[in-house]
């Protein structure tokens, strides 16, 4: 099958701000930014670097069904614990007990970017990126939990200049952002897509 043309419009299947400012940094300007509204609810015994595939993937069709002549990129990311999968809090307190679980301990992100082209699957990857947390007083927690950052946010996890929580990344720094820029061009290229400059 041949690629797409160029002219195609790049539809962002996220309202995140960190994946729209992300994609900024590489020059890349979605044309329409279209969130999808699915369930993203663990299935039974579902590890979380499949969690994050599916979850990808299910954003990128559902959009591109909509969207039926654009190329649609979706992301999404889970964080891990050990075996423990740490979701969107669902309010302050359990932010809190995330933060409490993360601090002074190694966890793991995993991040799927997905992209669908009109007449194809969805195009998935899954970036695993280790991060360590240093220990965290009670007083940090609480001023990063008044700053509202934690909400939407897979374990609770900061960023900007929360970063100053982190000891060490080992892996992709935009993944734990929220996608992986690297493969990101790689499946817009694959898709067919190409910059409007160079």
């Amino acid at each position: 099958m041949a690629s797409p043309p160029p002219s195609l419009a790049l539809v962002l299947a996220s309202a995140s701000p960190r994946r729209i400012e992300l994609l900024a940094q590489i020059g890349i300007t979605p044309d329409r930014i279209v969130p999808a509204d699915i369930d993203e609810t663990p299935l039974k015994a579902e590890t979380p670097p499949r969690l994050a595939e599916r979850l990808a993937r299910i954003k990128a069709e559902t959009v591109g069904a909509r969207e039926t002549e654009a190329l649609v990129l979706a992301a999404d990311t889970v964080v891990a614990v050990g075996r423990r999968l740490l979701e969107k809090p669902a309010d302050e307190a359990e932010a809190r007990r995330f933060l409490a679980l993360l601090s002074g301990r190694n966890h793991r992100v995993f991040t799927g970017v997905a992209v669908k082209a009109p007449g194809r699957d969805a195009a998935v990857r899954v970036v695993e990126t280790r991060v360590a947390f240093k220990p965290l007083s009670d007083d940090e927690i609480a001023g990063y939990l008044k700053t509202g950052d934690w909400r939407g946010k897979a374990g609770a996890t900061p960023s900007g200049s929360r970063g100053r929580f982190v000891r060490r990344i080992v892996g992709s720094h935009p993944a734990v952002m929220g996608l992986p820029l690297y493969e990101t061009v790689q499946l817009l290229r694959g898709a067919g897509w190409r910059p409007a400059r160079p």
